[in-house]
């Protein structure tokens, strides 16, 4: 059985592991801890023995923040395949998928921000990015909607720049599938379906092979399924569409560069609105300069006087 951990959890259980590994000592475990959810225990075990083989590799006499950062990436997509044979036409089209994702994601306000994409070849996948999900406890439809709009942010961008579809987006239909099948069949979260689930938590089908339900209710189910992902699906093409000139300086520079991170998206779009640091950045700024009025009206009432 796997246990996923919390941030805090996943502090301490670096902590453990990191003990007889030399580290930097500027390393940071909180942000290491941020880097890494879902992360079971054994996960975080293994993101400390490679990123020790890493730094072994480059002959360094302590393990530093890119060395576990490079862990990360190989733990979660598997070995770069620089060598892989890619043409020129599909790498745009990558380009264009993993910028759509990027893209969608950054815009949408219960989206996962980026934290890296790269259109590198890495096990069984031609590009990949990586964000930094909020650990909720409880998800609101409107935060599921977002996430599976910016996962159809890839094929949304190939329809926007193409004009076309291609078949790199199996995992991303197959992941939103699953979102919409669970929000209609488990969560309740449907409207024509209603406050009903099919789930069983114990473990124990007690339908036998038959469905619970009617095959009027079946098929009622694969249209609010169906309906669910193209919903997300156009407004993914609204966003593209609405910001492609983004979108394609975005994807330029993927091509360029082969690897981004967040702070190439804010040189581009700025910075997230809605991200909780800029929030209150923007609040300290307001109580800034209301105090500064207020500082200005006592001056005039004292001269005054």
């Amino acid at each position: 059985m796997w246990i996923f951990r919390d941030i805090r959890e996943r502090k301490e259980i670096f902590e453990v592991h990191l003990r007889p590994i030399k580290t930097a000592e500027t390393l940071d475990l909180d942000f290491l801890a941020g880097q890494t959810p879902g992360f079971s225990g054994a996960d975080i075990a293994n993101v400390c023995n490679e990123a020790a083989l890493i730094a072994a590799r480059k002959e360094q006499k302590a393990v530093n923040r890119q060395d576990f950062l490079d862990a990360v990436d190989r733990i979660v997509g598997g070995l770069e395949k620089k060598n892989k044979i890619i043409t020129p036409g599909e790498k745009e089209t990558i380009a264009y998928h993993e910028a759509g994702h990027a893209t969608v994601s950054w815009m949408l306000e219960h989206a996962a921000p980026l934290v890296k994409v790269t259109i590198v070849p890495r096990g069984q996948s031609l590009g990949a990015a990586w964000y930094l999900p909020e650990e909720r406890l409880i998800v609101r439809p409107d935060q599921m909607l977002d996430e599976m709009c910016a996962t159809m942010g890839g094929r949304a961008a190939e329809k926007v720049i193409f004009d076309k579809i291609s078949t790199g987006a199996l995992s991303d239909l197959e992941k939103v599938t699953k979102q919409a099948k669970a929000m209609v069949t488990i969560y309740g979260l449907n409207d024509t379906i209603g406050n009903l689930t099919y789930y069983d938590s114990s473990g124990q089908d007690s339908y036998g092979f038959s469905k619970p339900y009617s095959e009027e209710t079946a098929k009622k189910i694969d249209e609010e399924i169906s309906k669910i992902i193209e919903e997300q699906y156009q407004r993914a093409i609204k966003v593209l569409t609405e910001n492609k000139d983004k979108l394609t300086t975005l994807a330029k520079r993927l091509l360029e560069k082969e690897v981004i991170f967040k702070e190439d998206l804010e040189k581009i779009f700025g910075k997230r609105t809605f991200d909780k640091d800029v929030k209150e950045e923007e609040k300290q700024k307001l109580e800034a300069t209301e105090s500064k009025k207020d500082a200005e009206e006592d001056e005039k009432v004292a001269e005054k006087g």
